[in-house]
């Protein structure tokens, strides 16, 4: 499989990207990051590819209940925060040949167009 989805079934953002890869036929797997969360050495991977801070879900729970040192936090902090609660990942992201490409969906079609197809 060349696109790997990794999100959580009931989020918004996940389901508009997987109703716009439908509409795009592209070929993809979704794996459910609550029942199969992603490791730390994948973790370290999407984080040297991305950065930590792009991958950060600042809307979620988990991420209000950590504290203001959160703010200060190394790519090393996160991605240990990450692999401890996955919750913490933005959604949905996006891995195209065991490469991370893209995390989110607010992006332009070309964009989309260019990284995921």
């Amino acid at each position: 499989m060349a696109l790997q989805v990794y999100g959580i079934p009931n989020c918004g953002t996940c389901k508009k990207a997987l109703t716009w890869l439908d509409a795009n036929g592209v070929d993809y797997e979704f794996i459910n990051t609550k029942e199969h969360p992603p490791g730390r050495e994948q973790i370290t991977d999407w984080v040297t590819t991305l950065t930590a801070k792009p991958m950060r879900n600042t809307s979620g729970m988990s991420y209000r209940a950590l504290g203001e040192e959160k703010k200060t936090w190394s790519d090393a902090q996160w991605i240990d925060a990450f692999t401890e609660d996955a919750m913490l990942l933005k959604r949905p992201l996006f891995v195209k040949d065991d490469q991370a490409v893209l995390v989110g969906f607010r992006v332009k079609e070309g964009e989309l167009q260019a990284k995921l197809i």
